[in-house]
């Protein structure tokens, strides 16, 4: 199996360190004919803009959008799932082109800029369930966008709370969930729809391949085949923590 990974900028080379582990091969993927030789393909995480401007200069687009409208699975990690996404706001002077087939509302920097990165824990019921291990992801948060509104048929994989001094569109209807303490709003950092997989969070950064795996039997049709990272009986936890990176814990 080789699965394209986009190498216009960003943590491409990361995407394929991921897929090594799990033994398989990430081919760079920079011009339009390069997509003819893969069957799925990883938009890394970078700079949305600078992504979108060397993609059109190579005219990737077309290409792009003809991949997804295929049904062949895309993984879109940060930048990428703002390519990903029909709609998305919060965009400089001009905007810049989407891929679409997602359909969803991102923001892009929801988090803010390089400054506010972060690391935040959050619960993943449907990655542990198909790919064991802990309940909880360590999610790295860089310059990160949100997703603010999902079609019906988009699954919702994982989600996070709005910083209290955050503020949100209010024609946006957020996730909310009733605590003892009130009403608390999330917004949502990880989707599934068809043949499409979004995060907003780079799951490369970590030593934790479980979303790779996650991707890969995507890539081999769902539920079909086993996953090497599936943890067998006193396998060690230690295995799924995020190696040291100097960022803010999120609370």
């Amino acid at each position: 199996m080789a699965v394209g990974v986009l190498a216009l900028q960003g943590s491409f080379n990361e995407h394929i360190a991921a897929l090594r582990r799990l033994g398989v091969k990430g081919v760079e993927i920079r011009k339009p004919e390069q997509l003819d030789s893969v069957t799925s393909l990883i938009i890394p995480g970078g700079e949305s803009t600078t992504m979108a401007k060397l993609a059109e200069y190579h005219n990737l687009f077309p290409a792009l959008r003809e991949f997804v409208k295929m049904g062949k699975p895309v993984w879109g990690t940060c930048a990428g799932l703002i390519f990903l996404a029909d709609k998305a706001i919060g965009q400089k002077t001009g905007g810049q082109e989407l891929v679409g087939g997602l359909d969803c509302t991102v923001h892009r920097n929801f988090f803010g800029g390089q400054i506010q990165s972060f690391e935040a824990e959050i619960s993943v019921p449907n990655i542990a369930a198909t790919e064991g291990g802990p309940p909880s992801f360590r999610a790295v948060f860089i310059r990160a966008p949100a997703i603010l509104e999902v079609g019906p048929e988009v699954e919702v994989l994982a989600d996070l709370p709005v910083p209290s001094d955050k503020t949100v569109d209010s024609s946006f209807a957020l996730e909310s969930q009733e605590e003892s303490s009130g009403s608390e709003k999330k917004v949502i950092v990880a989707v599934k729809q068809n043949n499409l997989l979004g995060t907003a969070f780079h799951p490369e950064l970590t030593a934790d391949t479980r979303w790779h795996s996650y991707f890969l039997k995507m890539v081999n049709g769902v539920g079909e085949g086993s996953s090497n990272s599936i943890l067998t009986a006193g396998e060690d936890l230690s295995l799924y923590q995020l190696p040291k990176i100097d960022l803010p814990i999120f609370q």
